[in-house]
């Protein structure tokens, strides 16, 4: 299976699209901004929520209203981080799939995360419409933030195991 995976990471890297965006000099730090964009809009919206729910910031309107209000951006961000970070994995999916900090980021955090949020996104309905937020709203917007801080910090450990 690993073979398998390994094949399929030599041939996108070897595509023409990946090649043109390792080659260019203008392309791949483009498609790193733009991967690092939508990463700030899905973050960002994240903790906004987070936050809220921790009963950070104003209070005008609930949990369930920002939750709301932050669902089309939120998802937008998503889809933008996702296809920016696609493209920037397929410049060197060889080394990027045998990287120790990336297999944790892709394998291991965001999976669990992205799990996590879809749950918190759902539960902040309820939660935020009560009087008080419950503890247990609290407790899940924290855990969200540990596990979007650990991918950020395994994002920034994969050039440390670069070969």
């Amino acid at each position: 299976m690993y073979r398998l995976l390994l094949q399929f990471c030599d041939w996108l890297q070897n595509t023409p699209l990946a090649l043109a965006v390792a080659g260019s000099t203008w392309a791949y730090p483009y498609v790193q901004m733009t991967h690092f964009t939508g990463l700030s809009l899905w973050i960002g919206t994240n903790f906004a929520l987070d936050l809220r729910l921790l009963g950070v910031g104003a209070k005008r309107e609930s949990p369930a209203d920002l939750s709301s209000g932050l669902f089309a951006w939120n998802w937008i961000g998503f889809a933008i981080a996702i296809t920016g970070g696609f493209l920037l994995f397929s410049t060197a999916a060889t080394s990027f799939i045998t990287n120790p900090a990336f297999q944790i980021k892709l394998g291991v955090l965001i999976p669990i995360a992205l799990i996590w949020h879809i749950v918190v996104q759902k539960k902040s309905r309820a939660w935020g419409a009560a009087e008080s937020v419950p503890l247990a709203a609290k407790l899940a917007a924290s855990v969200e933030m540990l596990l979007w801080l650990g991918v950020a910090t395994a994002a920034v450990s994969i050039p440390l195991f670069e070969h």
